[in-house]
């Protein structure tokens, strides 16, 4: 009796039009096959093939080769035969041969971090019938030198484990280089090909063991099985930790009937986008090369050329190359093969349309035959993300809402960071020229391998081109600087994704790894050279040069306002001084949901009035300590609300243990007792008794201000004649006094008294009042469970997330870095949760919280104030719960609205 696991579907087959697929399977196709299926069902043509789920994928992982094989080989068999009957060839057949590529296919776009083989199925037998069919012999002996190598490294382990290992392969075709005098692949003859077939083959044989593997089904299985396998390698898992995505997704794999773009000068291959995906121009562009597979054109090994007149002229212009040269040497694919540009134009124009976002497609010309291989929702810049959404709204292409949806919140962060200063580029000295390919500013020390990026606090990684073994050291440098490749390489497009600024297919650039040495024009440059690089000009500038803050751009600003119309949960900063405030609001803050009154006693002449306060033996010395620090509280708190005019400030009392604010080194020990005319050992002893052994569970927040009570009466003091001293100017100020680390009743009720019979007194001496709140930071799992009976005096809550994650969970913050990187390795959590809000136990606190203090207090405001405020899916959460308000740092308040935006969105939808 058949089982629903042996029932259920897991190939899934499209070409000719037809598809078991569509583009609303990315989960379980993967993005690569849905898109397939998509575009077959609308008529785009697109090689036959077929898309193994990411849940065999996930069984892979579970039961191994040999079931999952056995699971699936029936629809497999199925699916070639199908491909067969389409091309009209045979897989296998030495005639009429099928060939294949085996490709992964994640739900979201992982560039290069997974592994692919193409021109499968070819052996020595099958090699000749290729020869004969195609009429090109030099093609089929090169594409089988391409599957041997491609094949051996991604199935059979023969790629270096480091940079110092040499590819074998790479070293053989050197040495032919070598004694041949020649520099380029294209250069090898029909009896190169062969001979670095047969020194190929032999290389496997001599480095595993065991002969190549020449049937085809073989070869088949080895690679669906590699590119399961590559879900787990390094560079996936890497790029799947900085993005967040989830271990247990999984990979599709896709296989296609093989077309070639290396069969003579009518084939070629190449990619192209539906807008630029750097600035997000609505002009079609990309690059293509004439008897090419799809790898020459990422690599760069070759000078890839313009599809458009508009892109040819503007690349020729950037590299300094005549018009006559462009045109005899560079032509456009419009001007070499306008049919077919035609072709595929029409289609990106197609593409666009119906999946209404801007596309990234990858396609071949197999002997004046267009085939479309992908496309995709490509990856932009900030800048561009935000220019397509809202140029796209005034198209018509797409509704406010949906372009809201479209915008990654966190991709915001690339336009708020500094700029190079236009001045200081006046002088600066531009040492050569590249390609544009990724926007913004980048200062470090050059560093030519990506495992050495983090030798310095910044540096550009200069690489002849990259590879997706160097994702690590792209994300950790400031920069990326390459010799070759185009606007469409892996160093461009990765970068672009990261929002990491790159310069690409700077020809100029002499790179010796070995004397680790740039050179331009005989100048010699080393490593932990300084160098800039500007990704919006694509110039090489020598040294350091100065930065600005960025001039967001009208579409900015247009997005922002688009997000208040959709928005209804406020966004608020933290920020703890006049400049953290006026930065906030100049994104669009809506007030201040956390101001750290501890953040101001730290400056040099705060600090000993400080400690004065601390080491006093009575509470006539505290409060003449604290009299003298009450000016300096007050100051501050006029700056924060004249930034914040009209807007709520919560204000948090003192917070930190005291051991913080003492000395621990002799001199100023030293230092201190002279000036407080007590002995060195007096210090010494205080020092020593306000050690803790768990000072975040100990003596700190309401525990402070109920111990001693006049730290709470200054602040209180120094917020209400702060908002007096504003009132009187005229200038509104709405203080919200917030009492830290309650967990219950009785600890919030000593404090209300104390800041409420404070104010009191103030409005007295001033005979004049101002408005203001008293509420508390929900922060500890007791306050969170007995909400309601907080709420009956409370006038509002914030959640404290960092603090109730570290004490829901049991982890402190400042030594969780130990393990927890490998608990996200191994899968017992799938985010850091002091980055990522815990909904499924955190979250239910807050939950808790947010609905017992409700059920006392209606309207009780509600908000939070950790870390997890900025972050999109934690703010997405908190709409959800139904808080008034999120709070982040001032740089992260435009990404916060627009989550905030798109929560409303997805649940009115």
């Amino acid at each position: 009796m058949e089982t629903v696991q042996d029932v259920k579907t897991r190939v899934y087959k499209f070409g000719n039009k037809e598809a078991d697929g569509n583009s609303t399977m990315k989960n379980l196709l993967g993005g690569k096959g849905a898109n397939l299926a998509e575009m077959s069902k609308i008529g785009i043509p697109v090689p036959p093939g077929f898309t193994i789920t990411t849940e065999v994928c996930t069984e892979y992982n579970q039961l191994g080769k040999d079931t999952v094989v056995e699971m699936i080989s029936k629809e497999v068999e199925e699916s070639i035969r199908n491909i067969e009957q389409i091309m009209g060839s045979s897989f296998g057949d030495k005639d009429n041969p099928l060939l294949v590529s085996v490709r992964s296919g994640a739900r979201v776009s992982m560039p290069g971090m997974m592994d692919t083989v193409l021109n499968l199925g070819l052996n020595d037998e099958v090699v000749l019938g290729l020869a004969q069919k195609s009429g090109n012999e030099r093609f089929a002996w090169d594409s089988y030198r391409r599957f041997i190598q491609m094949y051996g490294d991604v199935v059979l382990g023969m790629k270096p484990e480091s940079k110092e290992d040499i590819d074998p392969f790479e070293e053989i075709m050197e040495a032919l280089k070598h004694k041949r005098d020649i520099e380029l692949d294209t250069d090898f003859t029909i009896q190169d090909l062969k001979d670095l077939v047969y020194d190929f083959k032999d290389a496997v044989r001599k480095r595993t063991g065991l002969d190549f593997p020449t049937d085809p089904w073989d070869q088949l299985w080895g690679a669906v099985v590699a590119v399961f396998n590559s879900w787990n390698g390094d560079r996936a898992v890497y790029y799947r930790n900085m993005n967040g995505y989830p271990a247990d997704w999984g990979t599709a794999v896709n296989v296609q009937a093989m077309v070639y773009g290396n069969m003579g000068s009518n084939s070629g291959t190449g990619v192209c986008f539906t807008r630029d995906a750097g600035t997000g121009e609505n002009v079609f562009n990309g690059e293509y090369l004439i008897d090419a597979q799809g790898e020459d054109v990422v690599a760069g090994v070759r000078t890839p050329q313009q599809i458009t007149k508009l892109g040819s002229k503007r690349w020729a212009e950037l590299a300094k190359v005549e018009e006559e040269d462009r045109i005899a040497n560079y032509p456009s694919l419009e001007e070499l093969m306008p049919s077919i540009y035609n072709e595929l134009n029409e289609y990106q124009e197609k593409l666009e349309l119906h999946y209404r976002d801007m596309q990234d497609m990858e396609f071949t010309m197999q002997n004046g035959k267009l085939w479309i291989l992908q496309t995709r929702n490509g990856k932009r810049t900030g800048a561009a993300m935000v220019k397509i959404a809202m140029d796209a709204i005034k198209e018509g292409l797409i509704t406010e809402k949906e372009a809201l949806l479209q915008i990654e919140p966190n991709k915001l962060d690339e336009l708020l960071h500094p700029i190079f200063d236009a001045k200081a580029l006046e002088n600066s000295n531009v040492i050569a020229q590249g390609l544009p390919a990724s926007p913004g500013a980048a200062t470090g020390k050059i560093v030519f391998f990506a495992d050495e990026a983090s030798n310095y606090k910044s540096s550009i990684l200069v690489r002849i081109e990259t590879s997706p073994e160097d994702l690590e050291g792209m994300n950790i440098a400031k920069g990326i600087l390459t010799a070759r490749g185009g606007m469409t390489s892996h160093a461009a497009v990765v970068a672009r994704g990261m929002g990491k600024c790159c310069v690409s297919g700077a020809g100029a650039l002499k790179i010796n790894y070995k004397n680790r040495t740039l050179t331009v024009d005989g100048h010699e440059y080393h490593e932990g050279d300084w160098i800039s690089l500007n990704g919006s000009t694509g110039n090489i500038i020598e040294g350091k040069v100065a930065t600005s803050e960025p001039e967001l751009s009208g579409e900015f600003a247009e997005l922002m306002e688009l997000s208040n119309k959709y928005a209804t949960m406020q966004v608020r900063t933290n920020a703890d001084s006049p400049k953290d405030a006026k930065v906030a609001v100049k994104f669009g803050a809506q007030g201040i949901g956390l101001t750290r009154t501890e953040h101001m006693f730290f400056e040099v002449d705060r600090i000993k009035a400080m400690r004065e306060m601390i080491l006093a033996d009575t509470v006539k010395g505290r409060k003449e300590a604290l009299l003298d620090l009450l000016p300096m509280q007050r100051e501050d708190f006029e700056g924060i609300f004249e930034a914040m005019t009209g807007l709520p400030v919560t204000v948090r009392l003192l917070d930190p243990p005291l051991h913080e604010f003492v000395p621990h080194q002799l001199e100023t020990q030293r230092s201190l007792a002279e000036d407080m005319h007590i002995s060195l050992a007096d210090v010494k002893s205080k020092v020593a008794e306000l050690e803790e052994f768990n000072p975040m569970l100990g003596h700190r927040g309401c525990r402070l201000g109920i111990t001693y009570p006049e730290i709470t009466e200054m602040q209180t003091r120094a917020i209400i004649e702060a908002a007096l001293n504003l009132k009187e100017k005229g200038i509104e100020a709405k203080p919200e006094i917030m009492v830290p680390l309650i967990g219950t009743i009785q600890e919030f009720e000593s404090q209300e008294a104390v800041i409420r019979a404070t104010a009191e007194k103030v409005f007295e001496e001033r005979n004049n009042t101002v408005e203001y709140l008293v509420g508390t930071m929900i922060e500890i799992p007791r306050a969170a469970l007995t909400a309601d009976l907080i709420a009956k005096r409370a006038d509002f809550f914030s959640f404290g997330t960092n603090d109730l994650t570290q004490m829901a969970f049991g982890y402190s913050r400042d030594d969780a870095g130990k393990f927890l990187p490998i608990y996200i390795e191994k899968g017992i959590l799938k985010n850091d949760p002091f980055e990522v809000l815990d909904q499924e136990g955190v979250g239910q606190l807050v939950k808790i919280g947010t609905s017992k203090g409700r059920s006392v207090k209606e309207n009780l405001k509600v908000g939070i104030c950790g870390e997890h405020g900025g972050e999109p899916s934690s703010v997405e959460f908190c709409y959800n719960t139904g808080m008034n308000y999120v709070s982040c740092s001032p740089y992260r308040v435009p990404i916060a609205r627009i989550a905030s935006a798109q929560a409303a969105i997805k649940k009115e939808a």
